[in-house]
């Protein structure tokens, strides 16, 4: 099922260029966004629909109809939470990144609230409190949409990580925050490798591949 990502404000561009997001998993296409207006469209998407006002730009992802059914709650508490409704298709993007829209708590935000996985055990609970956590790290990472996406997994230690090494997202940095973190964690058993990639580089604390 098509998404249609709208584009952040231009106040909120960083170089003139918003930072595309890069989705993977079996049900994640490319997000592929211009501030042309143009997009570029995967071969086996199709049937795409632009929506009109306030963007410089729009392109398209997929998402699973299990993140689709949360559309209406994530465009009721981003305005709870006083967030501008065109950052609604990137949480989208992002729950399909942490959970595919599947379980208790599809935002996985329950570190966010409590310090522990499980705390929240219901969908809206995951997503007021998941909209809040993003809005934050969005603050603090001053509008960096890369940084933002990152810290939301890793939690804002993140940012103040980046702040002292260069400022800017980078994947090294990325990489090196979750090895630094796994060490300190490890000897409890309860972090693990999420993806393949990471097991080299004994990167596993937190998910280093961004949505």
């Amino acid at each position: 099922m098509h998404i249609v990502l709208q584009l952040i404000p231009k106040k909120y561009l960083i170089g003139g260029t918003l930072i595309l997001l890069g989705l993977s998993g079996l049900l994640i296409m490319s997000t592929i966004v211009a501030i042309t207006g143009e997009f570029e469209k995967d071969s086996q998407q199709s049937d795409v629909t632009e929506m009109e006002g306030g963007g410089i730009g729009v392109g398209t992802a997929n998402v699973s109809p299990e993140v689709m059914k949360y559309q209406p709650l994530l465009e009721k508490y981003a305005q709870k939470h006083g967030l501008d409704a065109s950052y609604v298709p990137i949480m989208m993007a992002l729950m399909m990144q942490e959970s595919g829209g599947r379980g208790n708590d599809p935002m996985q935000s329950s570190e966010s609230k409590c310090g522990r996985v499980g705390c929240i055990q219901n969908p809206e609970a995951s997503i007021d409190q998941g909209v809040k956590h993003f809005k934050s790290v969005l603050e603090k990472a001053h509008y960096d949409l890369e940084l933002c996406l990152q810290s939301y997994n890793f939690g804002p230690g993140f940012i103040i990580f980046v702040n002292k090494n260069g400022g800017h997202y980078t994947k090294e940095l990325a990489i090196k925050f979750s090895q630094i973190q796994y060490q300190k964690v490890k000897h409890t058993g309860n972090y693990h490798c999420l993806r393949p990639e990471a097991v080299p580089y004994q990167a596993c604390y937190g998910d280093i591949v961004r949505p």
